[in-house]
């Protein structure tokens, strides 16, 4: 650990040359520029954190000699590399490792099963010791016609065969011309905050298909961005946060509606009677502002879905189910075991030997419990399908996208991808965020990064997977902190927040992997490029067809708001986030309360209220300038101004938070709390706390003045 001072203050010890040989060697920055513009270095405690939570040990120099040497030893032990990422046109060389002087031979098999032998090109590179071997290096070259996809490589020597993966990625994810030429708009939303009169307590996805129609054919809207929908723990107390997921591969089961499921139009009336008594308690508070309580939601929802699961399927149906689950393999009985454990050990810990997914212990007891791993297994087949039929009825009503979903940049430590994809992710670190002027001391996520060296090996295939679910019932993907696939913050526990390291990722295989995956599936993806970010990654992710994020509230130049035509064109566009506080609090200034009611404020709190004060002044000027504003105006006609300026700006995709529309005051979520605040936990509601439901969500007079306004911009 670093050296302490007299009072107590820490000391970061500089990292050798060896540590830093060794850090640069596995992509650890030594170093980072601040949000200020300071440059900052990191600790040597911190570097050797970070490499420990890689499986690298660099505890003194002579260990880092060590390792850096055992780092090039595994490249020349591998017959071929685990994974070569290139993109469209390209071609490539690819190393061949054999025992020196035997013959070397490779050939690709591509996805369509075509077979070709691969030209060997005369590459010398001098032979190494390896483990007491010498090994030689032959090359071979990878054509650059080759078609997208995941193709197989394979190197063969005298009584020896390897393989791997050779990627070919897209150059860049093409836009549909349709979209270029409109430059649709949409709404964004909590989907659980948005209930109609049949939603068990929150939002489900038969709300979000009817929201997209709605949305299309009142609004005239072509997409709805929700937050993200991945999986949440099985059992209460169930984490209120969308962006701290049990898993990002598999779906959130509290969004079914049940329904809607075949199933239940066959059952009983004595069990359809008693579906009817599960939803009473959840639907009475629909239409109140009450907190969300998913709790209570999930156990109903859970034991009317317990009575469907056991209803005979048809013999149809039954072979869908089936197909589904010998689709998604290992991967679903993994994520299904999980499950099963979490919900019979509930509330004590794991006995050590489940500790591991493929250990004997626990494939005896998925042999004894074969019903309830089945049970949740099915229900993420239910929720494929209803979110898959939400995308459908947004297609069919005439979005141009549909349903946009979320990714977030992470998952909970202990929950089921933490469990299942241990083998790849990093122990001992969070991601997180160095000190800015938001938050002075850093944050730290507590959420498992993707190891870098281990996902590599694994030819990125847990990646691809999450990149292939994510888009498989979508028209656009929105990638939360999306410079995570360029970097990440890790923070070693036992550490602050301020004292990490920034890890850098191969961005060109992720970013490649993630275009495949999208324009297979016909999706646009987003990034959210938000706060210190350098120049080149916004040309690099508008290079490869990813749009980027642009935040109308925090758009200013000189003093003055920026000029929409002066706005970037390969971006979404929004007014605000969910993470900062609707619009219609901003207007009122009533956006700093909760914030300096919680101690969460640095310095002058006037000062700061005087500021937005400003800024709300100089907004209104501007808007009225252009325009954009009636002679008498009100805190409506700013609000319909700002989007009226978003949606003069030449930015391709422009979302409209569904709380602006009613005038919801109230923040869904507040950054820097945990239990301090109801974070996620808020329903929509209109400026006067009134409940707003789907059902009445259009015919709101609120909503009904600012669509209006809002075609006529659009037009």
């Amino acid at each position: 650990m670093d050296d302490v001072t007299e009072s107590g203050a820490a000391v970061h010890e500089s990292p050798s040359s060896a540590l830093q040989e060794l850090a640069r060697a596995c992509g650890v920055a030594l170093d980072y520029t601040a949000a200020s513009g300071e440059h900052k270095t990191s600790s040597a405690a911190a570097i050797r954190a970070v490499l420990a939570a890689m499986g690298v040990d660099g505890s003194d120099d002579d260990r880092c000699r060590e390792a850096l040497g055992r780092l090039e030893d595994l490249r020349w032990a591998r017959l071929v590399p685990a994974v070569t990422v290139l993109r469209e046109g390209a071609d490539a060389v690819i190393p061949v490792h054999v025992p020196d002087g035997e013959p070397a031979a490779a050939s690709l098999t591509l996805e369509t099963g075509e077979h070709r032998d691969l030209e060997q090109v005369d590459v010398y590179v001098p032979p190494r010791d390896v483990a007491g071997r010498r090994i030689g290096r032959a090359s071979f070259r990878l054509p650059g016609d080759l078609p997208l996809g995941w193709h197989r490589i394979e190197g063969v020597t005298t009584g020896m065969r390897g393989k791997g993966w050779v990627v070919v990625t897209p150059r860049r994810i093409e836009i549909p011309q349709e979209v270029r030429e409109a430059r649709p708009y949409g709404l964004h939303t909590q989907l659980y905050s948005l209930r109609s009169t049949r939603s068990w307590g929150l939002g489900d996805f038969a709300d979000l298909g009817d929201l997209c129609a709605l949305a299309k054919v009142r609004a005239g809207a072509d997409f709805v961005l929700v937050n993200p929908l991945h999986a949440c723990e099985p059992v209460p107390p169930i984490s209120n946060s969308p962006y701290s997921p049990s898993s990002r591969r598999y779906l959130n089961a509290t969004y079914i509606r049940v329904e809607d499921i075949p199933e239940v139009a066959y059952l009983p009336s004595q069990q359809r009677a008693v579906l009817e008594w599960e939803s009473e308690r959840p639907r009475r508070v629909d239409a109140t502002d009450a907190l969300l309580d998913r709790d209570g939601a999930w156990r109903a929802k859970k034991a009317a879905l317990e009575h469907v699961f056991k209803a005979t399927r048809s013999i149809g149906r039954d072979a869908q189910f089936e197909a589904y689950c010998i689709r998604e393999g290992r991967a679903l009985e993994d994520f299904a075991t999980w499950c099963a454990l979490a919900e019979a050990h509930r509330g004590v810990p794991w006995p050590a030997e489940m500790a591991k997914p493929h250990s004997q212990e626990v494939a005896q007891w998925r042999e004894q419990h074969p019903d309830r791993i089945m049970f949740y297994a099915w229900l993420q087949w239910i929720a494929q399908e209803q979110l898959a039929r939400a995308q459908s009825r947004a297609r069919e009503a005439g979005m141009m996208i549909g349903v946009m979903t979320d990714l977030a940049v992470g998952v909970h430590p202990e929950g089921a991808d933490a469990w299942a994809l241990q083998a790849v992710l990093a122990r001992g670190v969070g991601i997180g965020a160095p000190p800015d002027a938001f938050n002075q001391k850093g944050q730290n996520w507590a959420l498992p990064p993707w190891n870098p060296r281990a996902m590599e090996a694994a030819a990125y295939l847990p990646f691809r997977d999450l990149v292939r679910a994510a888009v498989a019932s979508a028209g656009a993907l929105r990638i939360d902190h999306v410079l995570g696939l360029f970097r990440q913050w890790w923070v070693p526990d036992g550490h602050q927040a301020d004292d990490g390291a920034y890890v850098h990722v191969d961005h060109e295989a992720l970013i490649g992997i993630v275009a495949l995956e999208a324009q297979r599936a016909g999706a646009i993806v987003i990034g959210e490029d938000l706060g210190t970010v350098e120049p080149w990654v916004m040309a690099y992710l508008n290079e490869r067809g990813l749009l980027g994020t642009v935040v109308q509230r925090f758009e200013w130049r000189d003093g003055h708001p920026l000029a929409p035509e002066d706005y970037r064109e390969d971006v979404l566009v929004a007014v605000t986030t969910h993470d900062h506080p609707p619009t219609a609090s901003y207007l009122a200034g009533t956006d700093l309360d909760v914030p300096e009611e919680l101690g969460l404020l640095v310095g002058d709190v006037e000062r700061m209220r005087e500021q937005g004060r400003r800024e709300v002044a100089d907004l209104t000027r501007y808007l009225d300038e252009r325009g954009w504003l009636p002679v008498e105006h009100s805190d409506e006609d700013v609000l319909a101004g700002m989007h009226t300026l978003v949606l003069h700006t030449p930015a391709l995709l422009c979302a409209i938070a569904v709380t602006d529309l009613v005038g919801d005051m109230r923040t869904q979520n507040q950054p820097g709390t945990f239990t301090e605040y109801p974070n996620w936990q808020i329903p929509l509601t209109d400026s006067n706390g009134v409940p707003v439901l789907l059902d009445d969500l259009f015919d709101h007079p609120r909503v009904r003045r600012l669509v209006t306004r809002l075609k006529t911009a659009r037009s």
